[in-house]
């Protein structure tokens, strides 16, 4: 990138290792933390507010209102302007402005909330820890960076997208200014939970269940099918915004195609399609999987990849789902990486 850009990215490989302990005392301790600001709310909320649940846009509005000028400078941006649609595996979206040292306290816990409440209730917790563990030596979520886009909040305020990147994040709450887009745009999920060099269980991994779902496709396919969907080729690479870039052309994909399931696995794998959406709050939840049926279940294919078995125990430690209006990558080798693009189809 440039110079004058203000995001910075950081190769995956300076991720330093953690152990396991070192993850179950972060999980711990910010499980706890999300426990106090549950039962107390965050010291902006209280009063009058703290009757009602706000949503990711309406928190999104009450940061935008307290920001000084300064801040306004460093991280407020046209909302098309182009790094609104940037994606990475791990890094800051605004040079140098991270959340701990650039925002006040109030202002920091409203970052956090914003975070939460893109999450599900379920989820949300072991996704902040993931943040927290991932992030650990700059200071967990406190190291990570926001931008935003537009003028949340404003009356007639048109669009808007708050961002937030780090360590294995990139996360977007948008209101759907984003049209046809679910998440505002390209998404990156991750975890390293143990080590870089994750063994087979991916012990402690908070994603690791999306890959045990995936395999769980392959177990139900027969033979025929199976050649189809295993693949032994190496799998594509991670090159930020190319690895998500769509559409995707239909003679491109890789794997199976759902039309040779049958409708007994087709079900199986909108289930699991469900099972990947189950970290995100509900309206993203929803409006991807609606996305993804207007852009066609029949279109999509389900490739998974022999090359990087992690112990050469068959269970496939990357997958990915795709059509050309979407698509859900998920790396699970040396560590998990996720890039996930859901769109509507494009126009004839």
């Amino acid at each position: 990138m440039s110079e004058t850009n203000p995001a910075r990215r950081i190769d995956c490989p300076d991720c330093d290792s953690v152990s396991r302990r070192n993850f179950l005392r972060t999980t711990a301790a910010t499980v706890a933390a999300v426990a106090t600001v549950t039962a107390t709310g965050s010291a902006w909320v209280r009063g009058a507010e703290a009757s009602a649940t706000p949503t990711s846009e309406t928190l999104v509005a009450q940061l935008y209102k307290t920001l000084k000028d300064e801040q306004r400078k460093a991280i407020c941006f046209p909302f098309d302007h182009p790094l609104r649609s940037d994606v990475d595996n791990n890094w800051f979206i605004v040079k140098d402005k991270r959340v701990k040292s650039f925002f006040d306290r109030d202002q920091q816990a409203m970052i956090r909330d914003i975070f939460m409440s893109m999450h599900s209730e379920e989820y949300a917790p072991k996704v902040l820890a993931q943040v927290e563990h991932d992030n650990k030596d700059i200071g967990g979520l406190g190291g990570c960076s926001i931008a935003m886009f537009g003028e949340p909040g404003t009356p007639g305020q048109g669009k808007f997208e708050f961002v937030l990147t780090g360590r294995h994040t990139t996360r977007r709450c948008d209101g759907n200014s984003v049209e046809g887009a679910a998440f505002g745009g390209p998404i990156f999920y991750g975890h390293a939970a143990e080590s870089f060099n994750e063994k087979p269980d991916h012990k402690g991994n908070v994603y690791w269940y999306q890959g045990l779902r995936a395999n769980d496709v392959y177990k139900a396919l027969d033979g025929k099918q199976r050649k189809l969907a295993l693949l032994d080729i190496n799998p594509p690479g991670e090159h930020a915004k190319e690895t998500v870039e769509l559409p995707i052309k239909q003679a491109d994909l890789e794997g199976i195609p759902m039309t040779e399931l049958a409708k007994d696995q087709q079900e199986l794998v909108r289930k699991v399609l469900a099972d990947l959406l189950a970290p995100f709050r509900k309206v993203d939840a929803d409006e991807a999987l609606k996305l993804i049926e207007a852009g066609g279940f029949d279109k999509l294919h389900m490739a998974f990849f022999s090359t990087m078995d992690i112990g050469k125990d068959g269970v496939w430690d990357v997958w990915k789902i795709e059509s050309p209006s979407m698509v859900w990558y998920f790396r699970g080798a040396p560590h998990v990486h996720t890039w996930v693009h859901i769109r509507e189809p494009a126009k004839a």
